[in-house]
């Protein structure tokens, strides 16, 4: 089932997104935002970490997980190694909601309604991906220019 494939991009790419923030030379550079660039890789990875657990952690898991976006932009010099524990945090939510999927329930919708109306299971969790490893290159992209 897709759900396997999606389960090793999902834990791969948030092992990326630890070697990223881990990669950062000085801590404080993790949120530093200049000119055109308005999202700190801090930033960023909170929105990434939210992200998920808001939408597989609790669409899919059933964390109990309380999704406070406007934190994950506000919320600025959050220790690196916060981060980093958030994030070791959310691949087992990941993994779990994941492997919760039944592939009846793949053949249905989302359970959360995120964008104006339903969409199909599939579609949202290959968005998930698509939207983590987006926000990843950011970061890497961040990291190289900024620190």
């Amino acid at each position: 089932m897709v759900t396997h494939a999606l389960e090793k991009i999902f834990t791969r790419d948030l092992l990326r997104l630890k070697t990223e923030i881990e990669s950062y030379k000085e801590e404080e550079n993790l949120w530093i935002v200049e000119q055109s660039i308005s999202n700190s890789a801090g930033n960023l990875c909170l929105h990434l970490v939210g992200n998920l657990n808001a939408y597989i952690g609790e669409g899919l898991a059933r964390s109990g997980y309380v999704r406070q976006r406007d934190r994950e932009f506000a919320d600025k010099h959050v220790p690196r190694e916060t981060l980093l524990r958030q994030i070791d945090d959310t691949i087992p939510v990941v993994q779990a909601g994941l492997r919760a999927v039944t592939e009846e329930q793949m053949k249905g919708d989302f359970p959360i309604q995120i964008w104006k109306e339903p969409t199909p299971m599939e579609f949202t969790l290959i968005h998930l991906a698509t939207h983590l490893n987006y926000h990843l290159g950011q970061i890497n992209y961040h990291r190289r220019l900024l620190d």
